[in-house]
């Protein structure tokens, strides 16, 4: 089975590059849905969490409070680290584990994972591929800011915040430039998808 992984910045235009391959019946797993569910209450990394940033983190449900957590880590880069290494480690052995359900039922499949930050945590090159989505500058913080609902400012903050698309360019196996649109996208989805079958 080939072992794709999917990366890129935020607001490049990953989730709809993942929505073409599902519709071309290639299984993807994202990221953020794993994240989220290796948190989740009773699971062992919320236990981790609790002990290494205290009980404020945890709402009154239970349940991880993410934009307290998230105010906590975003100004202090120490704290991301210990966060990141905490839920990394999780988060890869729950794709490995889906990987293998994806390989038993079609060894001679496709199965593609997406993950913001595969290649800050090493976690790239445990694939056959990288495929890194991208798109031009001005096109990512004009997304950023409608998305999101953030200023000029704010939004290139966040974005700075993260690796450089050329930096994350220069890992990657295939790029698909999102900057021109949905169609053009979906056209180079497509034909990569064709070179990824033979």
């Amino acid at each position: 089975m080939l072992r794709i992984g999917l990366t890129g910045s935020i607001s490049v235009g990953k989730s709809f590059v993942c929505e073409v391959f599902r519709e071309l019946g290639v299984p993807v797993l994202d990221a953020d849905v794993t994240a989220r569910e290796v948190v989740a209450p009773g699971t062992p990394g919320l236990d981790a969490i609790r002990r290494e940033f205290g009980d404020s983190v945890i709402g009154p449900n239970g349940e991880l409070d993410r934009e307290r957590l998230g105010k906590m880590v975003f100004a202090d880069e120490a704290s991301r680290k210990r966060l990141n290494a905490i839920i990394h480690p999780l988060v890869m052995e729950a794709q490995d584990e889906w990987l293998r359900q994806c390989e038993t039922a079609d060894p001679e499949g496709i199965a593609l994972v997406d993950a913001a930050l595969m290649i800050e945590s090493g976690g790239y090159a445990r694939f056959d591929k990288l495929i890194v989505v991208w798109c031009r500058d001005d096109i990512q913080i004009e997304r950023l800011m409608g998305r999101n609902g953030l200023s000029e400012t704010d939004a290139r903050m966040r974005i700075a915040a993260q690796m450089s698309q050329d930096e994350k360019k220069s890992h990657a196996d295939y790029l698909i430039d999102t900057s021109e649109g949905f169609e053009r996208t979906r056209e180079q989805v497509i034909a990569l998808f064709g070179r990824l079958k033979s």
